[in-house]
């Protein structure tokens, strides 16, 4: 038990400096390229943090374990909106671009109601999968090109101020150290949060948690570990753009990617039925969760410690309905 204990801890370790890295990393690649910190945020760092999800999920889709793999993606996403962009604004209240207001949040709903959609028939097919897919493949394509945009269009990239508080952070000058830090900062980040979540679901099956209990609760935080620490460390350094950029990407990537490669390589069906099983419930909870920052924002561009607090009471009600539900 105490082993388990010990790489636990050195999970959270690698997940803290996987994160500066990280951080670090990718905002001196946006600043050396001219690109905004958005974009590396819904891109290369939303990407990254969100590989245990779609680890987990295409190994539950093989494993022909279909509730493992929807719930995952359904209960990070959760996750990753009412808990860390909730615990994010608390530590620090986050301003971001007005484009990810009038673009990328309803772009992150948009995806949640499709598929909302396609599981209505209690399965979600390889023609759902390619849907899915070819959505990552256009909203990639998207980012990319309004990268270059920007690149084109924007203010010299070695100016300072191009990214707001990065002097706070470090700019680092070589080009392939920027990307050595990216790759190391994805590689601490997903490696902790395997370490957290395998020793994690050790202890508690030793302490007598069910399974399934697990599967619902710790399972889908620790894949959202690596969210939560870059998140919450880009608050703290007022990477702020970044910061929620990471969750609406991940979120997004999630739905997309992660569902849609799974049901490429094997068709999801749901167990019981899409309503019988009580998954629709989960569904809405994730629609709600999707809604909600995005209309806190429409007047006004910041997410306070209130709406931090608003999100975060969320999350415990939503937790409080898995444990009666599971108990």
């Amino acid at each position: 038990m105490i082993i388990y204990v010990l790489l636990c801890l050195i999970g959270f370790v690698l997940l803290y400096y996987g994160a500066e890295w990280l951080v670090k990393g990718s905002s001196s690649l946006a600043r050396a390229l001219g690109v905004s910190p958005i974009i590396i945020g819904l891109t290369v760092v939303a990407f990254g943090t969100s590989a245990p999800e779609l680890v987990v999920s295409l190994v539950s889709s093989i494993k022909a374990k279909s509730m493992i793999a929807v719930g995952n993606v359904v209960g990070s996403n959760i996750c990753n909106i009412a808990l860390i962009l909730g615990l994010a604004s608390v530590f620090q209240p986050l301003t971001c671009h007005r484009s990810v207001i009038v673009r990328d949040m309803p772009i992150m709903l948009g995806v949640s109601v499709l598929l909302f959609v396609l599981s209505l028939d209690s399965e979600l097919s390889r023609l759902d999968g390619a849907i899915l897919f070819a959505g990552i493949l256009a909203y990639t394509g998207f980012n990319y090109r309004l990268a270059r945009r920007e690149a084109g269009s924007g203010p010299d990239p070695g100016a300072a101020g191009v990214i707001p508080g990065v002097e706070d952070i470090g700019f680092i000058e070589s080009r392939s150290r920027q990307i050595l830090l990216v790759l190391v900062g994805i590689a601490g980040v997903v490696g902790g949060a395997e370490l957290v979540v395998d020793s994690a679901v050790v202890i508690m099956t030793a302490l007598g948690v069910s399974e399934k209990f697990i599967g619902l609760t710790i399972v889908a935080f620790g894949t959202s570990l690596p969210e939560l620490a870059t998140s919450v460390v880009a608050a703290m350094r007022k990477e702020m753009d970044i910061s929620i950029g990471n969750l609406v990407g991940s979120n997004v990537f999630n739905i997309l990617s992660v569902l849609g490669l799974a049901s490429l390589l094997r068709p999801i069906p749901i167990p019981g039925g899409f309503f019988e099983s009580g998954l629709w419930i989960d569904y809405l909870v994730m629609l709600f969760t999707s809604a909600l920052p995005w209309l806190l924002m429409l007047r006004t561009p910041t997410l306070g410690r209130r709406s931090g607090a608003a999100l975060l009471a969320c999350y415990v009600g939503y937790l409080a309905y898995l444990i009666f539900k599971a108990g």
